[in-house]
């Protein structure tokens, strides 16, 4: 009895000691706790004098392209004594634009007659414009210059850069002049409808290869009967459906 005593004496001694080291490492005050984590923090955050570390934000600024309404016309191509100053060509105006409005947005802008240009009395007027650039208008408010130095029967059908102009009554940003990429679209006056007349009745002697400029072909053609009616009723569907077209590499019209 005396045996089990101490064994029961001995056990609850030996739980108390390992409590003991327990209830000194938990704290009893929680804002002690969160007091000493943010002076952690703000150790961690201070920096000494010799390790400043200097925050530069990054700044994005993109300056706005040239706007200026630029044209090759000199002053003494615009030279009209008795038109009005409000009534000259857009070319021959020196307005003030706005660099930064909405694509697409109707704006007034400040315009006055460019420098030696002699008009009425008004010189400076208000003119409403389109935001855009001059890039930006419409096929039929500008004019664009050919080649023939592209074929425009192949396909895909090819293309080619040209220099388009905006029309005189346009105002817009930027150069008047801009290149453009356009499709291969020339044409040396072939009809569609006279090469198929002439494949359908004259075909057997090449009369639609001589007529489209397959010189070589025609001759061929001319000799072998239209290649005994098979070639004949080949160029025929090759007309119709336009795959067959001039040699220079032209359109139909």
């Amino acid at each position: 009895m005396r045996e089990c005593r101490k064994l029961l004496y001995l056990n609850m001694f030996l739980v108390v000691v390992s409590l003991v080291p327990l209830t000194g490492s938990v704290s009893d005050s929680p804002q002690k706790d969160e007091k000493d984590f943010l002076m952690a923090e703000s150790g961690k955050n201070s920096t000494s004098p010799g390790n400043t570390i200097t925050v530069t934000p990054s700044v994005t600024s993109s300056a706005p392209e040239n706007c200026t309404d630029n044209s090759k016309k000199s002053s003494h191509d615009c030279s009209v004594h008795d038109l009005p100053c409000d009534k000259l060509s857009k070319e021959c105006l020196q307005c003030d634009f706005n660099c930064t409005c909405a694509y697409g947005q109707e704006v007034s802008v400040t315009c006055r007659p460019k420098p030696g240009i002699f008009c009425g009395e008004n010189k400076e007027f208000t003119v409403q414009m389109l935001c855009r650039y001059c890039y930006q208008t419409a096929p039929w408010e500008h004019t664009c210059t050919g080649t023939e130095e592209c074929s425009a029967i192949n396909s895909p059908r090819e293309m080619f850069i040209s220099n388009c102009t905006v029309k005189s009554d346009v105002l817009c940003l930027g150069d008047r002049i801009f290149p453009k990429k356009l499709p291969c679209n020339w044409t040396s006056g072939y009809r569609w409808s006279t090469a198929l007349l002439l494949s359908i009745t004259f075909g057997g002697f090449g009369a639609d290869r001589f007529y489209l400029g397959h010189w070589q072909e025609g001759i061929g053609k001319l000799f072998s009967f239209g290649g005994l009616g098979v070639w004949t009723i080949m160029d025929v569907i090759l007309i119709a459906i336009r795959y067959l077209g001039p040699a220079d590499g032209s359109l139909y019209i």
